[in-house]
């Protein structure tokens, strides 16, 4: 017998048009609070942002079946997805209204497996350098044990919001 996971979201173009018109940490803590909905992608990986602060961001993640590779552990893609995402946002955390950012790339080493055994997982993002159109973020993934499961660097293009998002 299969096993399910069954989702839903809400539409993307509220996110985008909120994110314009907010400084980067007001933005962020209205999601986290709950008061914007969360995008899609934290749906369907099914991973929170848990705390944020100027320059820093964290996202939490319990690994499921759902994450899993061919080789039984947890694929490298969720691993960098969460890297991704707190590293990013810790760069949004730090922008003023009518600034966004988009990264330019994204470097991962991969540490340790991660298994549904594993439990619980934090990405912890800061800023590492911001300036006036470009920032550099880390990101590190722990697990309840505090040992480092994978380690990530990410730059990112800083650019003003078109004006119809504003």
């Amino acid at each position: 017998m299969g096993r399910t996971r069954t989702y839903q979201w809400e539409d993307p173009a509220i996110l985008a048009e909120a994110a314009g018109r907010m400084a980067g940490i007001d933005f962020l803590r209205e999601l986290q609070a709950g008061r914007l909905p969360g995008p899609p992608i934290n749906y369907s990986i099914d991973f929170a942002l848990d705390e944020v602060e100027p320059g820093r961001a964290v996202f939490s993640l319990t690994p499921g079946e759902e994450h899993y590779n061919p080789i039984g552990s947890v694929h490298g893609g969720i691993f960098a997805t969460l890297l991704d995402s707190a590293a990013g946002c810790a760069v949004q955390s730090m922008l003023p209204q009518g600034m966004a950012y988009t990264s330019l790339d994204l470097t991962v080493k991969f540490l340790r497996r991660i298994t549904v055994e594993t439990g619980t997982v934090r990405a912890i993002g800061t800023v590492v350098n911001k300036g006036r159109q470009t920032a550099l973020a880390q990101a590190q993934l722990f697990d309840a044990k505090d040992r480092l499961l994978a380690h990530a660097t990410s730059s990112c293009m800083l650019f003003p919001v078109p004006s119809a998002q504003r």
